[in-house]
């Protein structure tokens, strides 16, 4: 696939959805507007929050133009899964006609240092078909820096930067649990890449799912990877895998609860006949260790140095695990001198070689 016509990217856009994040929303303002290249716009949505959240965002939006807050009713709970994207989906209908050539959707409770977009910019500038891309994401744990588990083609939804013609080809977010595996195996599937940063960390200051009871969390990402189109074989070698982790049995319990309920109440899923097809295609090819669209695992040994969240570096350093060796590296462009940072040594692993169809949209 041949994309040499990609315009470069300098316009982006963040849309940020929030709820009950008076303790770490103010980390991701600082953040934001630190950076040596800030927004052309960022649209906050806050969900109905019932603490100070919203009284921080409107402080930030009087000091600085570029953002624009949106105050939701409170609805008197938080909604699992869907709740989130469509705040987002409001956020996204507010910029309206505004000219972006990336999107970015960033959780409220993540720090990062100064030159974070300024350097995903320079990424998605050298490969024109980049179409999702984000940071690693860590947490600080007794001192340590602790990568959040996932493969090298994988994009935290907390951290997601969308191109403007992916995002197109792709048809936006689904409103329900599993947006953040559907959108990238839809752009696999129309060709274009999906990877994550590894030399640029974003620190999570608050644990994914930690919003949620460990059960109904469980339960969110099995009617998730339902929503994704998981094929059952991998969702039961899955759960296996997961029986063994804390909670013992629960998270795996509530995983095949969520799948399975999906499929006894016919839920929806994120795509038509042709995307499930792909989806479990990729899926096992994983399982019999063949390249595909899911990459490779990220494995890291992080340094035990400072967790202060105003800095992206060092990067970690990646080793591949037992079960990677069939995949073949690829090399991957590096940044320009002034922008380059850390140590990194993991490639993002193989991309999807099917065929893009030009101009074709996905069912939602």
């Amino acid at each position: 696939m041949n994309r040499v016509n990609e315009t470069v990217p300098t316009r982006y856009v963040i849309i940020t959805p929030v709820r009950d994040e008076e303790a770490y929303v103010e980390d991701t303002l600082r953040s934001v507007v630190a950076q040596t290249f800030p927004p052309a716009e960022w649209v906050i949505v806050d969900d109905g929050s019932t603490d100070g959240t919203g009284a921080i965002l409107d402080r930030y939006a009087r000091r600085h133009a570029w953002i624009r807050v949106i105050h939701r009713a409170d609805r008197g709970f938080r909604m699992c899964g869907s709740g989130v994207m469509e705040a987002f989906e409001e956020g996204y209908r507010a910029l309206g006609e505004s000219p972006w050539d990336l999107l970015a959707k960033l959780d409220a409770d993540l720090s990062f240092g100064q030159e974070y977009f300024q350097r995903c910019l320079q990424k998605f500038a050298e490969d024109t078909e980049l179409g999702v891309g984000g940071g690693v994401i860590y947490q600080a744990r007794d001192g340590a820096r602790e990568l959040e588990p996932s493969h090298a083609s994988h994009v935290r939804g907390a951290t997601k930067i969308y191109r403007r013609a992916c995002w197109d080809e792709i048809g936006g977010l689904i409103k329900s649990p599993g947006w953040d595996t559907v959108d990238e195996l839809k752009a696999n599937m129309l060709g274009w890449k999906t990877r994550s940063f590894p030399d640029l960390l974003i620190r999570h200051n608050r644990r994914t799912g930690g919003a949620d009871h460990p059960w109904r969390n469980a339960v969110k990402n099995g009617w998730a990877d339902y929503v994704s189109g998981y094929h059952p074989l991998f969702m039961l070698l899955k759960c296996l895998k997961r029986s063994l982790e804390k909670p013992v049995l629960v998270g795996a319990a509530g995983h095949l609860f969520g799948f399975v309920r999906g499929y006894l109440r016919r839920l929806p899923r994120g795509g038509d006949r042709r995307f499930i097809r792909y989806a479990r295609a990729q899926q096992l090819r994983r399982v019999a260790l063949r390249p595909g669209a899911y990459g490779r695992r990220i494995h890291a040994a992080l340094d035990s140095g400072p967790t202060d969240a105003s800095e992206c570096g060092p990067a970690p350093t990646y080793q591949v695990g037992p079960d990677e060796a069939a995949f073949p590296q690829v090399g991957a462009k590096r940044p320009s001198a002034d922008l380059e940072v850390g140590t990194a040594t993991l490639d993002p692993g193989p991309q999807c070689t099917s065929r893009r169809h030009p101009g074709r949209k996905l069912a939602a």
